[in-house]
């Protein structure tokens, strides 16, 4: 009889501490408003480092240089600098493109604006002590770091393009065509080149109109099937459909539709296909907010949710997907990855790692400038706040209702060619 009491009572606390699990996970449920203000806080702690000593021409100063790139041999790290500060504005830009209004958000992104368009004119300014373009650096690797210049300008360009004065649209213009006497590789590299032009062609009505064409056709050549791009002739399993390819295509072909340019028409077949693999991101998020870590980049961190983010910006989110289930998929990911320990420095720098600290994870093209691609992962502040992806109630994302045994729709919803 007293073991069978002992027994009970165990089972009885048991009970009761699942409850109060329960109760635990239900109370961390966060509402869109306070997501928001996550991702807004969150995003601040990542670009501040960047653009405030950038604000006084100061960043040459102040971006580290650390022990593990200071002696790669393999790659450049003089173009740090561009990398952290390219990546840092364009992963701004979505939420920059709102404006600033009277709002305590709006006027928090006044501020925002302004430190972007100053980093963006000392950047470009031959005066400046922070210029980027200098002869020193000029490489190869120019097509890759000036096309994250050119893509804020095409996401913003009332806040990043029209406030500057005719000599420092003269100078961002020399900036992005300082790419032209290189070749880039045959694979994703081909659309730095396009998008590069795309924005020179929206901003000043000229450009090499090969380079555009060339990178459209030659992915659409290489479509793998089911919203995936081979990056290159061969398939590469990584992120790389979501950092670049995805984004740059719709924003490249965006600029033809402006220009009326015969590669227009394919603007809804990259759409559907863009959607599609949005579709296949959302559902590699597991139950516990973790998605599988493979290929190249992955340090990159929650940039390998880009384009899932983008197409929630553009209003062009799969029907299948909730939007306050995808939103708590984000969230999910998001906090998992960034607030594992070691993802910041003592000094609030990003630190080399796709969960935290860690320094072999990365690949031999990185530095510490190139860890601020994790901006792109926000993409989807670019929304209002009263947008249904922030005021829809949480849900359960595709795999938290497959492995709760609830009843599921198709997988597969078509969306393109």
């Amino acid at each position: 009889m007293k073991r069978f009491k002992s027994i009970l009572f165990v089972l009885i606390g048991l009970i009761l501490s699942c409850s109060e699990k329960k109760e635990e996970i239900v109370s961390t449920i966060s509402t869109g408003a306070e997501d928001r203000a996550y991702c807004i806080k969150l995003m601040q702690k990542i670009v501040d480092p960047v653009l405030i000593p950038l604000s006084k021409q100061q960043l040459h100063q102040e971006l580290p240089r650390k022990d593990w790139e200071v002696n790669n041999d393999k790659c450049d790290i003089r173009t740090t600098n561009i990398q952290a500060v390219g990546r840092t504005i364009s992963g701004l830009s979505p939420w920059l493109s709102l404006g600033a209004d009277d709002t305590e958000e709006g006027k928090l992104r006044a501020k925002y604006i302004d430190l972007s368009l100053t980093g963006l004119i000392h950047t470009t300014d031959p005066n400046s002590a922070d210029y980027l373009f200098d002869k020193d650096t000029d490489t190869y690797e120019r097509i890759v770091h000036g096309a994250y210049l050119a893509y804020p300008l095409l996401i913003a360009p009332k806040q990043l393009w029209e406030p500057l004065t005719p000599e420092q649209k003269e100078n961002v213009i020399k900036a992005l065509k300082s790419h032209r006497p290189f070749k880039p590789f045959d694979n994703n590299w081909l659309l730095f080149a396009s998008v590069l032009e795309a924005a020179i062609w929206k901003f000043t009505g000229e450009c090499e109109i090969e380079r555009i064409e060339h990178g459209v056709n030659k992915h659409m050549e290489w479509y793998v099937g089911d919203g995936i791009y081979g990056d290159g002739p061969q398939f590469h399993w990584d992120y790389y459909n979501s950092y670049v390819i995805h984004p740059l295509l719709l924003e490249i072909l965006k600029v033809c539709q402006e220009k009326n340019h015969p590669l227009k028409d394919l603007l809804p077949i990259e759409l559907g296909r863009a959607k599609r693999y949005a579709e296949i991101q959302e559902h590699l998020i597991s139950p516990e907010g973790t998605f599988p870590i493979i290929g190249r980049s992955a340090v990159y961190r929650i940039a390998a949710f880009q384009l899932l983010g983008y197409v929630a910006y553009r209003n062009e989110l799969p029907s299948i997907l909730d939007p306050g289930a995808t939103r708590a998929a984000l969230m999910a990911v998001t906090k998992r990855m960034m607030e594992a320990p070691g993802t910041f420095d003592e000094n609030g720098w990003l630190n080399s790692g796709v969960v935290g600290k860690q320094i072999n994870a990365k690949d031999v093209y990185i530095f510490t400038g190139s860890l601020y691609m994790c901006t792109m992962g926000l993409t989807h502040l670019g929304l209002p706040a009263d947008d249904p992806f922030w005021t829809a109630p949480v849900g359960k994302w595709f795999q938290q209702k497959v492995w709760d045994g609830e009843d599921i729709s198709s997988q597969h919803e078509y969306y393109g060619k």
